[in-house]
């Protein structure tokens, strides 16, 4: 490792939010009411999808993963953040920058790969119905979603242990909320010309790519949805591919703007609150989304709570 012996004894100081110290208390009311959002709304979504018969389909198998995989995506940022924003020493642990990094990492690209599979998963359905079941299989749904997490954590462990080869020469003010690659870069007291490379290789396979294959299948999916006569299945068509298209727009816009600008364009507090968005309030925004626009999850909660009710009764 090239990180010095002062790195590895002392950890970080996590700048964050600091030069606002008038926001910091609001800052952790935000970031602790959407960290139990997502705790419950994930939560749901994943029992609903597991209790619930009728939504034992691909679509809803490739939900829990995303439920799931928001669920620890968030846990592994959101305590270290609420510790920081309330208490006054703003550090991390060696230990815990390096396992922050690898965890969100790797959690952050296989969302890119996972929502690539669920267009894939909405395409098949609209454009090739009558081969769904055959296409969808759980053992190739299974396998898609193997993809994307072995995906996610191949990128983690090249890139994350690539840039903590780099040599901090004593820098401790990491000046972020969270231990991540560009803010790491920053700290570097050698030139950093081949891992912004690299970090712009990456990016271009998880942030352009994945969401160019998602608008060319909704470019299909929307051409096959307009050929349908019947004007309900058509409404429930479009209600459930743009619930998806809704997420990915969110995801990608975001995480697209954090890591694809120029360094020399990238407003570092403006980031910081780009970087709050992503990491806190799109994975409480996925359950929403799925549940308000989605009628047979919106039916499979009605039925879990009046069997509850009923239940509760007698």
């Amino acid at each position: 490792m090239g990180w010095t012996n002062t790195s590895w004894l002392e950890g970080f100081i996590l700048l964050g939010f600091s030069e606002h110290p008038q926001l910091e208390s609001v800052l952790f009311i935000f970031v602790l009411f959407f960290y139990l959002l997502t705790l419950v709304g994930n939560f749901t979504i994943m029992i609903l999808s597991y209790l619930e018969s009728s939504l034992h389909t691909p679509m809803y198998f490739f939900l829990s993963n995303l439920s799931f995989l928001d669920l620890c995506f968030t846990t592994s940022l959101a305590p270290q953040t609420l510790v920081n924003l309330r208490g006054p020493e703003k550090t991390i642990t060696y230990g815990g920058c390096v396992v922050q990094l690898y965890v969100s990492l790797a959690l952050g690209s296989t969302e890119c790969i996972l929502l690539a599979v669920m267009a894939l998963d909405r395409y098949v359905a609209v454009c090739k119905p009558l081969h769904y079941v055959v296409i969808m299989n759980p053992r190739v749904c299974q396998q898609l979603a193997s993809l994307s997490w072995l995906s996610g954590l191949a990128n983690s462990l090249i890139h994350a242990t690539f840039t903590l080869q780099l040599p901090l020469c004593g820098n401790r003010r990491l000046d972020h909320f969270i231990c991540e690659v560009p803010a790491l870069l920053k700290l570097a007291c050698v030139d950093t010309t081949v891992n912004e490379l690299v970090l712009f290789i990456v990016s271009i396979l998880f942030l352009i790519i994945p969401p160019t294959l998602i608008l060319i299948s909704y470019g299909f999916i929307t051409q096959a949805v307009l050929r349908i006569k019947s004007v309900e299945a058509r409404h429930k068509a479009f209600s459930t591919c743009s619930s998806h298209l809704t997420v990915v727009v969110i995801f990608y816009g975001t995480i697209i703007y954090m890591y694809l600008q120029p360094s020399d364009s990238y407003a570092q507090d403006q980031g910081k609150f780009i970087s709050l968005f992503y990491t806190m309030v799109t994975p409480t925004l996925n359950p929403l989304i799925y549940t308000l626009r989605n009628k047979d999850v919106k039916e499979a909660l009605k039925k879990l709570f009046s069997g509850k009710l009923c239940t509760l009764g007698t």
